[in-house]
């Protein structure tokens, strides 16, 4: 007589699956890392006037770059303009000891201002886990400018990671009106 099997089809299917579940489970959690998915490091400039109170470009427009080893440029902001532009973010190199960034500052009527910044650091690796990419956190030493535009700037806070809000350095700029 023949022996007749029983359909268990929709029951062994569910078994598998919770036990792939199971152990897909287990070795997402035994290597769960939290790596920060925004690692970039940036410094945070925010504008001045003479009086310490906070500036806005208004009508003017700023370009920010920055020279490359290889000769050629960086634009890291292009025509940044308007009565809200009161701050801007540049990230910061893991391979020099110095960061070099150009500013231009023109006027309505074709005024043009240029400025170059130099910024000394100290790098260091920081290290999140060997599954994470590599970053390189910063500490300012100095910073210096050109005066066309720019007043002075100060440094604010010396650490740079990955708090991009903080305000690290103030630009003052001088009167344009």
């Amino acid at each position: 007589m023949k022996e007749r099997r029983k359909n268990r089809g929709p029951v062994t299917a569910w078994v598998v699956l919770s036990l792939f579940m199971s152990v897909y489970l287990f070795l997402s959690a035994c290597s769960s890392i939290d790596c920060p998915v925004q690692n970039t490091v940036m410094t945070k400039y925010n504008l001045k006037k003479a009086d310490g109170t906070t500036d806005t470009l208004g009508v003017d427009t700023m370009w920010v770059w920055t020279p490359r080893i290889d000769g050629s440029d960086t634009l890291l902001i292009n025509r940044l303009c308007g009565s809200t532009a009161t701050d801007f973010k540049i990230p910061v190199s893991h391979t020099q000891l110095e960061d070099i960034i150009c500013t231009m500052v023109v006027d309505t009527i074709g005024s043009i201002w240029l400025d170059t910044i130099r910024i000394q650091k100290e790098d260091y690796p920081h290290f999140e886990s060997v599954d994470c990419h590599p970053t390189y956190f910063h500490k300012i030493t100095n910073i210096s400018s050109t005066h066309d535009i720019i007043d002075t700037v100060v440094i604010n806070k010396t650490d740079v990671n990955y708090e991009s809000e903080t305000e690290h350095f103030h630009l003052y700029l001088k009167a344009r009106r």
